[in-house]
Order: C-alpha cells, then structure tokens, then sequence
C-alpha cells in the first residue's frame, strides 16, 4: 500500500503545476499594493500618523461586509506603519489579534501580554492579574501601541469587559499609549456595548463599500499574474469569477476562493488550461463547503430551527408545491413538534423569530417581511443554501439523527 502510494505521489510531483504562488490568493496574504483601496487606506493612516510622533491614535471602528479589503487595508498600513517607525526611531508597534480565534479577555490580555515578554499561562491566573502584567511590561518604555481586533464583534459576544478596560488603559500608563482598531463585518455590534465603551472605542469610523465586479476584476488581475503560469487561464476565467463574486454582495475573498479552487480542480483533473467549467465546479464546491462548516457550528436551537425550515422545503418540494412562501408561522409550529420528538426545551416564538434573523444574517436563509392585509404582517423564509446539503449535515448531529425521516410526515398547510 505504502508503495502505491509513494508511486502516486512520484507522479503527482512529475506534473508540472500550473501555479507559480498559490499562497497570493489565500486571504492572509497582503499585497503591496491594495487595488481600489486607496481612499481608506489615505484615511487610517492620516488618523495614526500621530503615532509615528509618539502621540495616542483615535481609536478607530472599520465596518464592511466581507471581503471589501478592511483586514487587508488595515495590516498593511499597521505594516507600513512599523517600518517608518523603525526608520524614523520611534518605539511603534502594531499587534493583530483575530476575534474569531481569541475570543476571551483572558486568552486576549495573555496574548497582547505575551508579545512583551509575559509568560503567562492558558489559564489559570485571575484576569486582573493578566491585564496588570501585560500593563506593567508594556509601560516599562515610551511607546505606542496600537491593536487590531479582527472581526471585534466575536469577542464582544462573551462579553466587553476587556474592551472597557482597554479603551481606558492609557489613563493608568505612564510611558506608553495604546490605541484600539476594531474590525467587524457586523455594523450593529456597537449595539450591544456598555455607551461608555461605545464612546470611547468608535472615536473615528470608516466604511468599506462593496467592489463593484470591474473592481475585483482588477484584484483578480492583479493577483492572478502573481499566482499562475502564463497562459494557462482562459480568457472567461477571471470575469466570471468577478460576476459572481459581485453577485455575493461584491466579496473579494469569495473571488479569490473561486479564483484558486478553479486551478485546483484544473490541475487534480491534470489539465493545463483552466477554464469557465472549472469555475463553475469551485462555485459548487465552495457554497457546499461553506454549508457546512457553518451549519455544523450552529447552536443546537438554531439547528432545530434550520431543520423546520429544510423540513418544509422537502415537503413542499414533495408536494410540488412552491418553497418560497413559508411563513415564521410554519416554522415554528414544526420546530416545537421537532423539540418535543427528540426531547428539547421549546423556545418562545419571539427567541425563533431571533434565531431566523441570526440565520438570517448568516446568509443560510432569505426572510422578508409581507404584508397580510389585516392580518397583519409576516415573514416569509426561503433557503438561501442548497437543500440536499443542508440536511444531511443537520443529520451528522446524532441528536437530530431522530428526525430523519420527519419530512415525509408532514403536510404543508395542514398544522
């Protein structure tokens, strides 16, 4: 076996690949120069110049949804920043945490204090002792510091303790200054803040605008001359892409992704030009891939509700009736019926109704409010990911393995 296998791999390698630099197109990549960027790029550096003169920066809230470049605007000016302080001899130093990974004040307040020198453990200390450690290692020498919480909105979730009491750090420093930048694809997070935080955290905001599809073109341009071999991309390739891309609410990332997973299956299939064929096979690819890695992180209640909807779908599509008109209505009359055969608390109406926007928000499912008449008003659900899919994820959850052949029992209309 091991045999075959080093002859698989042996043949693999004889092939030339059709990349020169796959990592230009992974989203942790930064080029040196930010394609229709250069406004927002202009703005947050003209607000942390003040750095580079030993002064404290705004604090800053960067919104947009995703892939409209503010990760990427906002490292590289941190990088450039970094280096014209070390040009100029000024103690300047950017820190870029990600939200989604270290998501507590505990795990937040180790790392920023770690980066100085602290050995502090995974856990175990108190958190005030974390925060006085990464304090007094920051405060031995003049300097500036300035963080980058990457999607902030996550770390806000369990709570903002830490934002509260980094936003208000440089009152108790007495050497060095520290400046906040928050990055969120969420633009009502700040809803959620103590009005104190809130104040002292969004002192300046930017927006990031979607691309437009001539745009990501232009990124895929850029990138791709980087990325593959000369002409081994058809023609169609990268405004294809960039069309669809720009359909998904102008997602640079979304392009990229399309962009690389296209060359991946052109050269798993050992073709030499990368093609339209190849870009629609990634789409499919990607939307199945993203189902998946999100629906198995939802929240068991947030499944439950996922299910009633998929479950109306199935029975409608078995019906041959229309999917598109299921009412939040329906879908809770089968998601208690769901909680009750496997055994689960049944949440108020009012807490689906938030779950349904939550998945909403997710892109999973589409709600838009109706108007009834004097009926009042409703939201009407339709799933925005392929059903097939969605289902048999849910399934994986041996909790709902149960309700696996629900559908077929149920009636639309007949509650």
């Amino acid at each position: 076996m091991t045999s075959s296998l080093n002859k698989l791999f042996e043949r693999l390698l004889e092939n030339e690949s059709i990349f020169k630099d796959k990592e230009v197109l992974r989203h942790s990549y930064t080029p040196d120069v930010l394609v229709h960027r250069d406004a927002q790029t202009e703005e947050l550096a003209t607000i942390l110049v003040s750095a580079l003169r030993g002064e404290t920066p705004s604090n800053i809230l960067i919104y947009g949804k995703t892939g409209t470049g503010k990760t990427a605007v906002t490292r590289y000016v941190g990088k450039e920043l970094e280096n014209m302080s070390e040009r100029m001899g000024v103690k300047c130093s950017v820190i870029y945490v990600n939200c989604e990974v270290i998501d507590t004040q505990y795990r937040l307040l180790a790392n920023l204090a770690r980066h100085f020198g602290e050995d502090i453990p995974m856990t175990g200390w108190p958190t005030d002792q974390v925060f006085q450690k990464f304090k007094e290692a920051l405060d031995t020498q003049e300097q500036v510091l300035i963080v980058i919480l990457d999607e902030i909105d996550k770390l806000v979730k369990k709570g903002d303790d830490v934002l509260y009491n980094l936003s208000r750090i440089n009152s108790s420093l007495k050497q060095a200054r520290v400046s906040i930048i928050g990055v969120s694809n969420d633009l009502k997070f700040t809803d959620f803040l103590d009005p104190r935080v809130k104040s002292s955290l969004g002192e300046e905001e930017i927006i990031y605008p979607p691309y437009d599809a001539d745009q990501i073109r232009d990124i895929l341009y850029q990138r791709a001359e980087m990325a593959y071999n000369e002409n081994v991309l058809d023609g169609s390739v990268i405004p294809l892409c960039a069309a669809l891309a720009a359909q998904e609410h102008g997602d640079a990332r979304r392009a990229l992704d399309l962009l690389r997973v296209s060359g991946e299956i052109a050269e798993r299939r050992e073709e030499k030009l990368v093609t339209e064929i190849h870009v629609r096979v990634a789409q499919d690819k990607i939307e199945v891939d993203r189902v998946v890695e999100v629906v198995r992180t939802l929240p068991m209640q947030s499944k439950l509700v996922l299910f009633s909807i998929v479950t109306l779908n199935i029975s409608a599509q078995n019906q041959d009736l229309s999917p598109q008109s299921i009412t939040t209505g329906e879908v809770y009359n089968i998601y208690r019926k769901l909680c009750k055969a496997i055994d689960v608390d049944v949440l108020t109406q009012r807490r689906v109704t938030d779950l349904m926007s939550e998945l909403d928000m997710l892109g999973i499912i589409n709600a838009v409010v109706v108007s009834k008449g004097r009926y009042g008003r409703t939201k009407e659900i339709s799933l925005s990911v392929p059903v097939k899919n969605t289902y048999d994820v849910l399934l994986e959850d041996y909790k709902l393995t149960p309700l696996q052949n629900y559908s077929h029992n149920v009636k639309i209309g007949y509650f």
